[in-house]
């Protein structure tokens, strides 16, 4: 083992801290508007909070305050210290694109040439004719949406005539929602596995998911047997890095999906924040050494993609209320890091529901420091995933690692 025995990564997924200067390329910044104008996830929400609209209230950040957070960006309502527990600064994406699969295959040290499809038109015949004729039915809906609302609006029809709804979103992703009682769970995976086949070469999105819903017309609800089907990963990445110097590695969340299984030796799946907040305290105990990695989906799933700014608001006090007795449980030996995977900013500032083309914040943590200091921006998010291979005696093809900083 490295300087820290044990590292604990914690991605907040859509909690972008500012937009990155190509943010326009991506629609991010409104025409004619100034770079810094653009959409910012944490900057937007911050501002809400401290006007009249949001409340009049700042947001209630005590722990992630002191770790650095507000001397990252100026955060309306929230007061830089002076002398931060954490390192602090953020970190800019390499690679093109703005999805939960790209942020985290460049933590890891994959870089992107091209950015995974998308299709805001939905999917052309030459990908959902050959998938229609291999699971033998039609299909519902065929175009971007929201989960919640493609249910309602296309969740009763579904159960009429057992034909499944495909949709997409912003991301690179081929979403597949089906009501339990009508398409069986291990249907709706094996229709799942068959599209993950079908979707290769120029149509190779990022993840097909499998989204199974219960309940009756006008009270529909997403069930939490979701599974994401991700593509497999370039060689060789962190997992593989850690793997090869006998580093165990245990993920929860989504973080098995997003690697496809490889090199997570085990993992435990989460209900949601507070869920994935219990079992990572659990996981302290029983998993004294390597990489405890947890993404907490909550931000995007919830109110990002739904433009729930006060619903942010309160789940990132939820987080940072959570966060406090955390940190009380961590060992001289530990290292923790809090970051993003890209924005998703549910501020009106823009129409649209998509994530957005931001730095995310890092924050690193260790008991034996008795004050932190700036990392500074860093080209890329590949520069933690580097961190933590030195820290285990390896190295990934890409990144600067700043663990000599932490020292």
């Amino acid at each position: 083992m490295g300087i820290f025995t044990r590292v604990i990564w914690i991605v907040l997924d859509s909690v972008g801290i500012g937009p990155l200067p190509d943010a326009a390329e991506y629609g991010d910044i409104p025409a004619g508007a100034k770079p810094s104008e653009g959409r910012n996830t944490l900057g937007h929400i911050a501002t809400w909070r401290a006007k009249s609209r949001g409340g009049g209230t700042p947001l209630r950040l005590p722990n992630l305050v002191n770790l650095g957070l507000a001397n990252i960006a100026p955060l309306a309502g929230l007061t830089p210290t002076a002398a931060p527990a954490g390192f602090f600064g953020k970190g800019a994406t390499h690679s093109p694109g703005k999805d939960t699969t790209t942020g985290h295959w460049e933590m890891a040290g994959i870089w992107l040439d091209q950015a995974f499809p998308v299709y805001p038109n939905g999917f052309p015949p030459e990908i959902l004719e050959p998938f229609e004729r291999a699971i033998g039915k039609k299909t519902l809906g065929n175009k971007p949406a929201s989960g919640t609302e493609i249910i309602k609006e296309l969740g009763a029809e579904h159960v009429r005539t057992g034909f499944p709804i495909v949709y997409t979103s912003g991301d690179s992703v081929f979403q597949i929602a089906a009501h339990e009682a009508v398409i069986p769970i291990a249907e709706l995976y094996r229709m799942c596995e068959i599209a993950r086949k079908l979707l290769d070469g120029k149509h190779r999105v990022g993840r097909v998911i499998a989204r199974p819903f219960l309940g009756q017309p006008s009270a529909f609800r997403r069930t939490e047997r979701r599974h994401d089907y991700a593509v497999e990963p370039p060689r060789p990445m962190l997992m593989d890095v850690l793997a090869e110097n006998k580093v165990p590695v245990l993920g929860l969340g989504k973080i098995h999906d997003i690697y496809n299984g490889r090199g997570v030796d085990n993992y435990v799946t989460t209900k949601n924040n507070v869920d994935g907040m219990e079992k990572l305290r659990a996981a302290l105990r029983q998993h004294p050494a390597g990489l405890i990695f947890i993404n907490l989906v909550d931000f995007d799933m919830l109110y990002g993609h739904r433009k729930d700014v006060e619903g942010f608001a309160r789940s990132l006090e939820e987080f940072d209320e959570m966060l406090g007795p955390f940190l009380g449980q961590l060992q001289p030996s530990d290292l923790l890091l809090i970051t993003a995977d890209h924005g998703c900013d549910p501020d009106d500032c823009s129409p649209s529901t998509d994530h957005s083309r931001e730095y995310v914040p890092i924050l690193a943590y260790t008991p034996r420091a008795e004050k932190g200091t700036s990392v500074g921006v860093r080209e890329t998010l590949a520069d933690m995933g580097q961190t933590v291979a030195e820290n285990f005696g390896g190295t990934i093809p890409h990144g600067k690692s700043f663990l000599r900083n932490l020292k």
